[in-house]
């Protein structure tokens, strides 16, 4: 007997059609007396959807945080709905619970929330009933009831989290594609589909725009040491296990992957004081509204002046929240002025293979530069180094790189 916590995405459930084959699956796969959870996300396009609607009423509709999360709440309640009716159809016991009637406390920041704790006594009651348990993902309520999302990906967050909670047997995360690959396999032809792949190595991809799994799922996952099996909905292919360690057939890749993010801009502040404190300045107004930064440079503009200009980067989602902040900051330092650049995009490689090796940065920039692409911004850290280039060249510079570190695998 075996707890399972499974997941599937919006395009696995993206259709009536749909939902009744995950049902039909998950019934194939449960072993007599396995406990099974099922958290699933919204329906397809429905959470873009539910945005387009709010953007008919606001052209801004995250001014109004908590009525975003009342309203994106719904499409996964839309889902587990569904799904818990097919299962009865299938003569299968099912019920459906909401993330906070699954016991799921976040903080109160709405659209951004993150899980504080989770309770799953509902969830552990229904399982002993005899129930299949669908759990709506991306979402939890804060300490007043009201509803707060845990951000894009979310139900990755919830599952994995859950599966901790309940002390699972395994979570398996299912998805369009059938594991982690060393690129988006949408962009790259010959990407790789690795059997095994770090906690670190993972978080780092994701963090840096490898879309499959949500940073936070990874996160948690770490910390609560639950392997996470992500793989394809629509085929029984083995996919790719995230764990701790990998084993010595893993080992031989010294860059494990190559990240990309088109949804980013460039925020430059120009002419600013080169005292202490400034960049606390920026950087704490831009944390107290919840918007993260990345890729952070500054460089002396005038020695004699003593002024510096500050860049660095955020998430397109964040931009006109970060303007109107850091126009203010630097309305009150005095600097010359704020610059915003929203054709850029950010490419990275990632591996833990790189610590020890050095070159790495070199064979990555000679690429970039052997076809002619400029480097705006670099940063790095321990087991990945990121470059700022033109968004239009990003699907080229992706490919050469992945083939510069790749190609002969």
């Amino acid at each position: 007997m075996s707890l399972i916590v499974k997941k599937f995405g919006g395009s696995s459930v993206g259709s009536t059609e749909k939902i009744m084959n995950v049902a039909k699956r998950i019934i194939a796969e449960k072993e007599k007396n396995d406990k099974v959870v099922v958290v699933v996300s919204a329906m397809g396009d429905t959470t873009d959807n539910l945005i387009k609607l709010a953007k008919e009423i606001d052209k801004e509709p995250y001014k109004h945080t908590r009525e975003m999360d009342m309203l994106l709440t719904t499409g996964e309640q839309m889902s587990i709905a569904l799904l818990t009716m097919a299962f009865k159809v299938l003569g299968e016991n099912a019920v459906s619970l909401t993330g906070p009637l699954a016991g799921i406390k976040t903080n109160d920041i709405h659209t951004k929330g993150k899980i504080l704790d989770i309770k799953p006594q509902r969830v552990i009651d229904e399982l002993d009933k005899g129930n299949i348990v669908i759990v709506a993902g991306f979402q939890g309520c804060d300490q007043l009831g009201d509803p707060v999302t845990l951000g894009r990906g979310g139900s990755d967050t919830s599952a994995v989290a859950l599966a901790g909670a309940l002390k699972a047997d395994s979570c398996e995360i299912y998805t369009d594609v059938d594991g982690i690959y060393s690129a988006d396999p949408r962009i790259v032809k010959n990407a790789r589909r690795m059997k095994e792949i770090t906690y670190h190595e993972m978080l780092e991809m994701a963090r840096l725009g490898s879309g499959v799994m949500q940073p936070r799922s990874v996160e948690v996952g770490q910390l609560l040491n639950m392997p996470i099996h992500v793989r394809s909905t629509f085929t029984n292919k083995p996919g790719t296990i995230i764990r701790e360690e990998y084993t010595m057939e893993e080992k031989g890749f010294v860059i494990r992957g190559v990240s990309h993010d088109a949804k980013v801009a460039k925020i430059a502040v120009l002419g600013v004081p080169n005292n202490p404190g400034i960049a606390y300045s920026i950087f704490s107004a831009l944390a107290d509204n919840n918007v993260d930064v990345d890729m952070i440079v500054q460089s002396i503009r005038n020695v004699e002046k003593n002024v510096t200009d500050m860049v660095f980067t955020v998430a397109l989602d964040d931009l006109n929240t970060a303007k109107e902040v850091v126009d203010k900051v630097a309305a009150d330092l005095k600097a010359i002025g704020v610059l915003i650049e929203k054709d850029v995009a950010k490419v990275s490689i990632v591996g833990v293979g790189m610590l020890g090796n050095p070159g790495i940065a070199a064979r990555m920039f000679g690429a970039l530069s052997n076809a002619g692409i400029n480097i705006d911004v670099i940063s790095t850290s321990e087991i990945s180094i990121s470059c700022l280039i033109k968004s239009a060249a990003l699907e080229e510079a992706v490919n050469i790189i992945h083939n510069e570190f790749f190609a002969e695998k």
